[in-house]
């Protein structure tokens, strides 16, 4: 008796396969945002480019569970002078650029802190408040 218990929890045990991991699902969608997003749009998402005169958003791609916006923006930095740039966003966070005649580009992240209201820092840590434009 004992060993056909045996046997039958080791033909369970052999015929059991192993689970996979789930595989990532592969889309056009990027877990974060760069400023490089903002210099391009892929073919994926051109099939769902909008742009809205009524909002201010420049344009948005994507669905509506999963939106990426292109935003123009203005502010100041801590010491007080005025900024200008572009951005991407998606949900809370995005990143861009900011704009500069003298001097070279520089990147950014962005958050939203209120409506129409963005912190951002760039790779020296400076912050920047951001409005959308």
């Amino acid at each position: 008796m004992i060993k056909n218990i045996l046997l039958v929890l080791l033909s369970t045990l052999v015929s059991c396969k192993k689970v996979a991991p789930p595989q990532k699902i592969n889309s056009f969608y990027q877990e974060v945002v760069t400023a490089d997003d903002r210099k391009t749009i892929t073919p994926e998402e051109a099939k769902t480019y909008q742009v809205n005169t009524g909002h201010q958003y420049e344009y948005r791609t994507g669905t509506p569970t999963h939106y990426e916006y292109n935003y123009d923006v203005k502010g100041v930095n801590s010491k007080g002078d005025s900024v200008h740039g572009n951005i991407n966003v998606q949900g809370k966070y995005g990143a861009g650029i900011l704009l500069f005649d003298t001097i070279a580009d520089i990147e950014i992240k962005t958050e939203w802190i209120s409506r129409g209201r963005l912190k951002a820092t760039d790779n020296q840590k400076n912050e920047y408040l951001l409005l959308v434009d």
